[in-house]
């Protein structure tokens, strides 16, 4: 039982005061206080068993090269036997230990248990090369003191690799991070049965945090199963982010479609997984419509966008592509850097805090294009043709979005990707609304990290922003972008990207 489970309360505790029963924009302390305690992000079961696979196989992998190596006394080519053996082996090592049940979750939480059983998926391979070569004869194709050498080697890094990641897997769950944080959407009798289902569910990764509902105290109680009301459905895309929560479940029956959609048009914005659990409705769903939960049947409403592979993948390209265009880049910013000291007194570079992945504000890095004593960090005043703030060189940069470039700082950082939605001030504005005030489901496109490039921009939705018909076309082709992401759809965005900044129309 990790942490998560102090966010239930004893249901002997005092009722909420009348003032913490109103419905306020901002969280009550004690729901601040849950979220802030389970701020730290889960740890994903799908990468943490996958992670554990990839060991696995580079230390069956090294163990064999470096018996090679040690039989042999340094490497030489490789003949196929020793080539198939290694194959045979790692496919066996994954095999036996799948069938160990080595890469479930809660088996990573005992580290006698875990080197017991990748010891003994081992000892199994050896066993099978023992047994095939009983009955074949394959003429000493590979060494005996190999196999030997292999064997002690591979014992030795699996115990080290299932010791650690034991140890791993023990402290992220004296953080609460394992298993997917949960959020209950709708009290009452439907939200306690889910609950004491979710509960007596074997091997359950799903941890809830409190309840969340709308409505009065009368027809949804304050404590349900043992967990505490905490706000109501506003307050929770505030607690979602917060907590960052993986998974909100709507109680709400199946067939009060008119609810659950106002309740999505709240909740979309979040970068979560959303189910609405149909264990209260007697329907009988067509295969594909509905998905289960152990034994609880869920309708998924909403999922988080590039998650598990996906965004090691993502991240992975970020890093090389994004090192790769640093290097060749840095004649350009160097050249930039010394003109902007040239042109006027100042710093070269520019922060300015901004929205990024979750709604969580960054510090974007900007070559500087305004007169130092008229900088505009918040963004303000929109620069418009002409103006009088834009340094010469600042008007070429701006032009070129050579003034872009040092985000590819932020890129290694991993507070932006190199391809999504544009970071926007946290204070831009037109006609002097905020714009996620313009547009309903703005924060909608903070689902995903921003990008130094993106799909809106290729598409010459780029520069000043002056009218809300704009800002309305540029979250279309980021939710665009979100709802369609892929590897090769953030290749073909960068491709075009060049081909779109020679189109300078609206950038000023």
């Amino acid at each position: 039982m990790t942490d998560l489970s102090m966010a239930r309360i004893d249901t002997a505790q005092k009722p909420k005061s009348a003032a913490a029963k109103q419905r306020q924009a901002r969280l009550n302390e004690q729901a601040r206080e849950i979220a802030e305690r389970f701020s730290a992000a889960s740890i994903s079961p799908v990468l943490l068993t996958g992670s554990a696979r990839l060991v696995d196989a580079v230390v069956v992998i090294g163990s064999g090269l470096a018996a090679y190596g040690t039989v042999f006394g340094g490497f030489r080519p490789f003949g196929w036997a020793y080539v198939a053996a290694i194959a045979i082996g790692l496919m066996l090592t994954l095999v036996f230990a799948h069938a160990a049940d080595i890469y479930h979750v809660v088996a990573f939480r005992s580290a006698r248990g875990q080197i017991g059983r990748a010891l003994g998926a081992w000892t199994l391979v050896f066993a099978g090369f023992s047994v095939i070569g009983a009955f074949f004869d394959f003429g000493g194709i590979v060494q005996r003191n190999w196999l030997g050498y292999w064997f002690l080697f591979g014992a030795g890094g699996l115990v080290v690799a299932h010791g650690a990641m034991s140890l791993l897997v023990k402290h992220w769950a004296r953080e609460g991070r394992l298993g997917r944080k949960a959020v209950i959407v709708g009290g009452g009798e439907p939200a306690a049965e889910l609950i004491h289902s979710l509960e007596s569910m074997p091997d359950n990764d799903v941890h809830i945090c409190g309840v969340f509902d709308d409505r009065s105290d009368d027809r949804s109680p304050a404590v349900v199963a043992g967990y505490p009301k905490l706000g109501n459905i506003a307050e929770l895309v505030e607690f979602g982010r917060l907590a960052h929560i993986d998974l909100l479940i709507v109680t709400l029956p199946v067939s009060a479609e008119g609810r659950v959609a106002q309740i999505l048009k709240t909740l979309w914005v979040l970068p979560v997984d959303i189910r609405l659990a149909a264990h209260t409705d007697k329907l009988r769903f067509r295969p594909r419509a509905h998905s289960y939960l152990g034994a609880i049947p869920m309708v998924e409403l909403a999922e988080k966008p590039i998650q598990n592979w996906d965004f090691v993948a993502k991240r992975t390209f970020d890093l090389i592509v994004g090192t790769l265009a640093l290097i060749l880049v840095s004649p350009v910013m160097i050249a930039t850097a010394i003109a902007i000291k040239l042109d006027s007194p100042g710093p070269v570079f520019f922060r300015q805090k901004r929205y990024g992945f979750n709604n969580e504000v960054i510090d974007v890095y900007k070559f500087r294009s305004l007169r130092q004593e008229m900088a505009d960090p918040d963004a303000k005043t929109v620069v418009t043709k002409n103006d009088p703030r834009v340094t010469r060189v600042g008007r070429f940069i701006r032009k070129t979005s050579i003034d872009e470039l040092p985000q590819l700082f932020n890129v290694l950082k991993g507070e932006l990707s190199l391809v999504g939605p544009r970071p926007h001030a946290v204070g831009a504005h037109t006609s002097e609304r905020l714009w996620n005030e313009v547009v309903d489901g703005y924060f909608a496109r903070h689902k995903v990290k921003p990008g130094v490039t993106g799909w809106a921009q290729i598409n010459g939705w780029r520069g000043e922003v002056d009218t809300p018909e704009k800002l309305r076309k540029r979250v279309d082709y980021d939710l665009y972008y979100i709802e369609n992401w892929s590897i090769l759809f953030d290749i073909l965005i960068l491709l075009k990207t060049p081909f779109a900044l020679a189109k300078t129309d609206n950038a000023y």
